[in-house]
């Protein structure tokens, strides 16, 4: 949860003990208030379950472990939507390459290459995720050229792209579904057999916790090769207590969440046996949680360790005095708009996954749930501004909207809708506000 971006620091924290706190921690503020903004919806929807409902079922091991699935293909394209608006940037084009990323990789191993690879080969999946991803990208570089170099506003080009590739979807596939894709293919979308159980739940969060400290000792040590500012010890031990703790919690929950009754009987069946008396089988943390966590880790990474990040950064900032610096501002647009395409390519083979099937509404108006979880998530549309950190929980804020309406009775879409909207207006004035006070 410290502040690994560029943007705004915590200069305008009041000199109070919590905002001694704060600055000796390095923790955004922005960040933290909109943990506390998540908590809050949480807390909402669980007591109006609880209260009016008769039984609260939003703060569930059943209900988090779904929200943490839902969130796997909106937080991955987030984490790229966010170098795309630092750049000054729009791309309302993801959720239609979703769409046809998703069809094309579902004839690649429903009808294109089981003739001559046979149904169940255990490349078939490997060859669909490639070609998922790296389809993508070069849509995405596509879009970037168009906008490089041609001087074609990413507006129109993108707006361009969402109506291109929706129709090519369509005519690939003469509107039908195609179903059921490679059995190990499906495990990527999540449910019960993708995802890594019990045991390996506690290995990843070993992992997980032993990551969290060993970049924190590397951060340290850097800072004292540049002869930077150290943080106290107290506050580096608060920081990893923090992050671990965090990651504990998240594996108590998923491992809280059992096999429904009827997979458990299905699977002791194959097995030979009767379902033992008290049988519990921990899902453990899903496959398309654990693709977010890397791609979260990845994107961070590239963002504030890389001089990739310190380029797009720059670029926000002042697109005239990076390209006067030195900085290819041309290249670096196909670079930024093929990652999105890459990470919406992984999103659709989440999402097709998930639904065992590619299907021609795959997709559909995720390129405004994204752009709303970059912004939600404290990216400024004037550029320069924003964190990965920050999408992810734009994105999980977004999702537990729609799924707390579901939950309390308003499932009806055009709700959803509505609440949506005015959560983006209100994220991008409450960034007008913020940049006022830090001015």
């Amino acid at each position: 949860m410290s502040n690994t971006s560029h943007s705004p620091a915590t200069k305008s924290t009041p000199d109070s003990a919590f905002g001694r706190f704060l600055r000796a921690t390095e923790i955004d503020p922005r960040l933290l208030g909109m943990v506390g903004a998540l908590l809050l919806i949480w807390v909402i929807f669980h007591l109006y379950g609880a209260i009016l409902l008769d039984g609260g079922t939003f703060l569930t091991p059943r209900n988090l472990w779904n929200l943490s699935v839902q969130t796997a293909s909106i937080g991955i394209m987030a984490t790229g939507m966010v170098l795309v608006i630092i750049t000054r940037n729009i791309d309302l084009s993801v959720g239609s390459i979703v769409g046809v990323v998703g069809m094309y990789a579902g004839l690649l191993q429903v009808e294109w290459l089981p003739p001559f690879m046979g149904l169940g080969h255990p490349a078939l999946w490997i060859i669909a995720v490639v070609f998922g991803i790296v389809l993508g990208a070069l849509i995405g570089a596509l879009h970037g050229t168009l906008i490089a170099f041609l001087s074609i506003p990413s507006f129109i080009v993108t707006l361009g792209g969402l109506l291109v590739w929706r129709g090519v979807a369509f005519l690939a596939s003469d509107g039908r579904t195609i179903s059921p894709v490679d059995p190990t293919f499906a495990l990527i979308g999540g449910g019960p057999y993708g995802s890594v159980g019990a045991m390996g739940s506690w290995i990843v969060c070993v992992l997980a916790c032993a990551a969290v400290v060993w970049m924190m000792m590397q951060g340290r040590a850097a800072r004292k090769r540049h002869s930077f500012a150290l943080r106290p010890m107290w506050a580096e031990y608060t920081v990893a207590a923090i992050n671990c703790g965090v990651i504990l919690i998240a594996t108590l929950v998923v491992n809280s969440y059992g096999w429904p009754k009827g997979i458990l009987k299905d699977y002791y069946a194959t097995l030979g046996q009767e379902v033992p008396e008290g049988a519990f089988v921990a899902h453990g943390f899903a496959i398309p949680v654990l693709i977010l966590a890397a791609v979260t880790i990845a994107m961070t990474i590239l963002m504030t360790r890389t001089r990739f990040g310190r380029y797009v950064f720059a670029i926000g900032g002042n697109p005239e005095a990076a390209t006067l610096s030195g900085i290819n501002t041309r290249a670096m647009t196909v670079k930024i708009f093929a990652l999105m395409g890459g990470l919406a390519g992984i999103a659709a083979v989440i999402a097709s996954a998930r639904l065992n099937s590619a299907t021609n509404a795959l997709g559909d108006l995720d390129e405004l749930l994204v752009i709303a979880a970059a912004v939600v998530g404290g990216t400024s549309l004037a550029g320069g501004v924003g964190t990965i950190s920050g999408a992810i929980i734009g994105a999980l804020i977004l999702v537990s909207l729609q799924t707390g309406m579901v939950l309390i009775g308003f499932g009806d879409g055009s709700y959803r809708k509505i609440v949506i909207g005015v959560a983006l207006v209100l994220a991008v004035y409450l960034d007008i506000v913020y940049r006022k006070r830090i001015k």
